[in-house]
């Protein structure tokens, strides 16, 4: 890499590199957030000849996915051939520069900024604001559109008054031979750009991991975005409900697949070659989607907020990308074995990407017919459930058995209707639709202790009206007898819930009871996911203390 070089810039040249299309800004840089009122304190500075900072500039000939247009205006490409110079630091300024002086509209989430209206004071003492932000109260001839200033016609001029005509003449000369600092880093590779970004960043907020691989994958000549390509693949998996897999995961994903250690840490992504990755693009988005629909369809997991680790999509695509096709007979039963070991485990909470690489060691085993010895236990007796089953909907332990639920495809108590799942209600810990089977009010009125009100062996998934209008904090007795007569199915319904009519005291209201055989029945549904291994029998010091990767960013 050649040192960096200092440089300075006149205006005119500095504004004609940006239309040339010689200056771009690239994607991992945030969008223009500067106010109007920020923008005019800085050509208030530079009209003054003050100093505005350094911009520092990345030159190079490598091809980036940039921020095309600023305000209303739509750059050209950089003529094919020719360096471009992609801003490191000080696009804020360079962008409030460009904008007001070719009088552009810029476009925020909810509105729009005219950057046609900055006004230069004519009549403003030198420690007044000589740029305003808008006219104000003062008028023609005392004020001048910042844009007529630069670019107005002599006859707009002569409607001024000689002495206003003289400032008008110093402000422009002022703008044009103002000279901005810059430093050009010349031939640097797109992880020394992107470095000495985050470094320089005065908003703290470090480059992603995705976002430094959109800038260093972008290929317009093979039509290859990779924010775009992801965005293509949420919006499909959308339609199936599995739109919160994130993007480290998909990057997970190819650097599994792409490394020949099966590694997936930050360097190993950032050290990947960009040709390797689009071309391995359409495998990826179709091992991804594969994995979905087996969670799907085969665990019956409605909705990727239910996964308790997203990261298990990773091991799962790496199956279907090696193996060509879904898991069956004995391959089915180990890799069923091996995501609840993972779920009931806590197997991601910590080290993930670490254990990533280890695991898909495990499916390699899988995919060969070998069943894989593991080095951590799970425990699946009704006591450790008993004792571990505190509700969070944080905790991977939890949402493992919540996964059960679903499974069953839990019916409504009123009609028998199926429960819709969805992700919209799964954002929020309290939603209304997990149910304490013995309402929260009811239990605390008769003195239970509140570890044992919160826990997995009193939720049911209900629909929300069910919740608010039929239930609220009637005892079980009382709102059983009610649904007896609207749902001629309802043991059968209370089944998809794994509970029982008789025998688990629902109308003697004996909460004792219903816990431990709601216990019992988690229990039995667990030991038919699990191979039991020697480890599990020779220990039990899982703590079932588990937080998901969502809740550790």
């Amino acid at each position: 890499m050649n040192l960096p070089e200092p440089q300075s810039q006149t205006f005119s040249s500095l504004m004609g590199d940006i239309e040339k299309g010689n200056i771009k800004i690239p994607q991992f840089q945030r969008n223009f957030v500067w106010s109007k009122e920020k923008s005019s304190k800085l050509l208030d500075s530079i009209v003054k000849g003050y100093p505005i900072g350094t911009f520092i500039f990345w030159k190079t000939k490598e091809e980036l996915r940039t921020i095309r247009n600023i305000g209303s205006l739509k750059l050209p490409d950089t003529p094919r051939g020719d360096y471009t110079s992609y801003v490191l630091d000080g696009q804020q300024r360079l962008t409030s520069l460009f904008a007001s002086i070719k009088g552009l509209k810029v476009f925020r989430e909810d509105h729009e900024e005219d950057y046609a209206e900055f006004y230069v004071d004519l009549e403003a003492e030198p420690d007044e604001p000589i740029v305003l932000m808008d006219q104000g109260d003062h008028e023609h001839p005392r004020i001048i559109k910042l844009h007529d200033l630069l670019y107005g016609k002599v006859k707009l001029f002569g409607t001024y008054p000689e002495e206003h005509q003289d400032k008008i003449q110093i402000y422009k000369d002022c703008l044009n031979a103002y000279q901005f600092s810059s430093i050009v880093i010349k031939e640097a590779t797109i992880d020394v750009a992107t470095e000495i970004f985050t470094r320089i960043n005065v908003s703290g907020m470090p480059l992603s991991v995705f976002e430094i691989m959109v800038a260093k994958t972008f290929d317009s000549a093979k039509n290859f975005d990779l924010a775009e390509k992801y965005k293509e693949l949420i919006e499909e998996l959308e339609t199936i409900n599995y739109e919160t897999i994130p993007e480290s995961t998909v990057l997970q994903t190819i650097s599994i697949l792409l490394t020949r250690t099966r590694e997936c840490k930050k360097r190993d992504i950032l050290n990947l070659k960009k040709n390797d990755i689009i071309n391995i693009w359409p495998e990826v988005a179709d091992a991804i989607k594969c994995a979905v629909e087996y969670f799907r369809n085969t665990y019956r997991i409605p909705v990727s907020r239910l996964l308790p680790y997203t990261a298990l999509v990773v091991p799962f695509a790496y199956y279907f990308h090696k193996s060509g096709d879904k898991p069956t007979g004995e391959s089915h039963r180990y890799m069923q074995d091996f995501f609840w070991r993972v779920s009931l485990g806590g197997r991601y909470s910590q080290g993930m990407e670490n254990r990533l690489a280890q695991d898909v060691r495990k499916v390699d085993k899988i995919i060969k017919g070998k069943q894989p010895k593991y080095d951590w236990s799970v425990d699946t007796t009704p006591d450790f459930i008993n004792e571990n089953g505190w509700f969070s909907v944080g905790r991977s332990y939890i949402k493992a058995l919540l996964c059960i639920l679903a499974y069953h495809e839990p019916k409504s108590f009123l009609d028998n209707g199926t429960v819709r799942i969805s992700n919209d209600w799964l954002k929020q810990a309290n939603s209304k639709n997990y149910h304490h089977f013995f309402p929260k009010a009811y239990l605390q009125k008769a003195g239970e202790d509140e570890i044992f009100i919160n826990h997995i062996a009193n939720i049911t998934i209900v629909d929300d009206f069910l919740n608010k209008r039929e239930i609220k904090a009637q005892a079980p007795s009382k709102y059983m007898k009610k649904f007896l007569r609207t749902n001629k199915e309802l043991e059968k319904c209370l089944s998809t819930h794994l509970i029982k009519l008789n025998g688990f005291g629902i109308f003697d209201d004996d909460y004792d009871t219903f816990f431990l055989e709601r216990c019992k029945m988690f229990s039995r549904e667990l030991k038919k996911r699990i191979i039991a291994q020697d480890i599990d029998r020779k220990s039990s010091a899982l703590t079932a203390d588990q937080t998901t990767e969502a809740e550790m960013e």
